[in-house]
C-alpha cells in the first residue's frame, strides 16, 4: 500500500490537476472543519495550458470569487481591479468622492474581458457606511468576500511639530488603518466568514523621512503591525493576511503634484524614469500574493520598489557630482 501511495504522490506532482485534486483531498480529510469555515475559499484548479512557443502555462481562475478593494476607481486600486477582473473575479469597489461619468472605466473592464465592476459610493472612516456597503453586496448576489484589499489613505500634511493636531491624527487612522479591521470584521458578520486573502496597501513612509508625511507614515506604520497580528488571529480561520510597501508610483496625481521636472531630475542624477513603479505593476504585486501560490508568506510587510532607494543615495550623488566636477 505504502508503494502504491507514494507512486500516486509522485504522478501527482507532475500532474497538475492531479496534484490539486490529491492536496485538497488530503486537505479535507484532515481539516474538515476548514470546509465549513473557507466557504468561500478559492478553489485553484492548475490547468496546463500550452503556451506560444509550445511549452506548459498555469492560468489562474479567479470565477466566482468576489474581491473588494477601497479606493477601487483610480490609481493602484483600480489597477488591481483590471487584474483581478481579466482573471474572472467580481470586483466591487469602493470610493468617497464620485465623477459624473465613469463609461472610462466600464470600458476598461470590457476591453479586458473582465465582469462589469460593481461601483459603490462607501466612506471607509464611517461604520454606517460600511454596514450599508456589505448590506448591498449582499443583496447584489454576492455571498462572501474572497479578496479584500485595503487602499485608501489619506491624511493632512505636516509641515512642522506646531501643526500637530490629535483630531487630525485620529481622523487619519480612520481613514488610513483602521479599515483593514472594521471592513475585515464586517464581512465576517455579514457573511460568516473572514476573506481568504486580506491585504494592505502602504508605503514606505514607515522607513523613510518625506517633508508633510508625518500621519501618513504613521498610519500606515500602525497599519503594518495590526496586519502582522490579524495574521496570527486568522490564521485558524485559513486566513492570509500581508502587507505590501510600495515605493514611488508613477500615478496622474503624482505627474500632476511634481511635474515633468521632477522626471528631468531624475534622469540628471543617472535615475531611469523606469525606475520608477506604475500602478499597473503594483497591480501585480497584489495579484501574485493574492493567486494562492504564496499562501506560505503571512504576516509579512513586504517591499516593492524596484531596488531604487538602494540606488539612490547621498554617496552616490556625492560621487556623481565630483565625476561632473572632473
Amino acid at each position: 500500500m505504502a508503494r502504491i501511495f507514494g507512486r500516486f504522490i509522485m504522478e501527482a506532482t507532475h500532474n497538475p490537476c492531479l496534484r490539486a485534486s490529491f492536496i485538497r483531498q488530503v486537505i479535507e480529510e484532515r481539516h474538515p472543519q476548514r470546509q465549513k469555515i473557507n466557504k468561500f475559499e478559492q478553489r485553484i484548479v492548475l490547468l496546463p495550458k500550452k503556451s506560444k512557443n509550445g511549452g506548459s502555462m498555469i492560468t489562474i481562475d479567479f470565477s466566482g470569487k468576489n474581491a473588494l478593494i477601497t479606493g477601487g476607481t483610480r490609481g493602484i486600486g483600480l489597477a488591481t481591479a483590471l487584474l483581478f477582473g481579466r482573471a474572472g473575479a467580481r470586483t466591487w469597489l469602493t470610493y468617497k468622492w464620485g465623477q459624473d461619468d465613469y463609461s472610462a472605466l466600464y470600458a476598461a473592464f470590457l476591453e479586458a474581458g473582465a465582469p462589469k465592476p460593481v461601483l459603490m459610493q462607501a466612506d471607509v472612516s464611517v461604520d454606517e457606511d460600511t454596514s450599508k456597503l456589505m448590506a448591498e453586496m449582499a443583496e447584489q448576489g454576492a455571498e462572501g468576500v474572497d479578496f479584500f484589499i485595503s487602499n485608501v489613505g489619506f491624511a493632512q500634511r505636516t509641515m512642522n511639530l506646531n501643526e500637530y493636531k490629535k483630531r487630525s491624527l485620529f481622523k487619519t487612522l480612520e481613514y488610513s488603518t483602521w479599515p483593514l479591521i472594521s471592513y475585515s470584521q464586517a464581512i465576517r458578520k455579514t457573511f460568516g466568514a473572514y476573506p481568504r486573502r486580506i491585504i494592505g496597501i502602504s508605503s514606505d513612509g514607515p522607513s523613510h523621512f518625506y517633508r508633510g508625511y508625518d500621519f501618513v507614515a504613521a498610519s500606515k506604520a500602525l497599519l503594518e503591525h495590526f496586519a502582522r497580528y490579524m495574521s496570527i488571529h486568522l490564521f485558524e480561520e485559513g486566513c492570509r493576511v500581508n502587507v505590501i510597501r510600495f515605493g514611488s508610483v508613477k500615478t496622474e496625481s503624482f505627474s500632476a503634484i511634481f511635474g515633468e521636472a521632477f522626471f528631468d531630475y531624475l534622469r540628471a542624477n543617472g535615475i531611469p524614469e523606469e525606475m520608477l513603479l506604475s500602478p499597473e505593476e503594483c497591480a501585480q504585486a497584489v495579484f501574485a500574493l493574492a493567486s494562492g501560490f504564496m499562501d506560505a508568506i503571512n504576516g509579512q510587510i513586504i517591499t516593492v520598489d524596484k531596488g531604487m532607494p538602494f540606488r539612490d543615495n547621498l554617496m552616490m550623488r556625492y560621487q556623481e557630482s565630483r565625476e561632473e566636477q572632473g
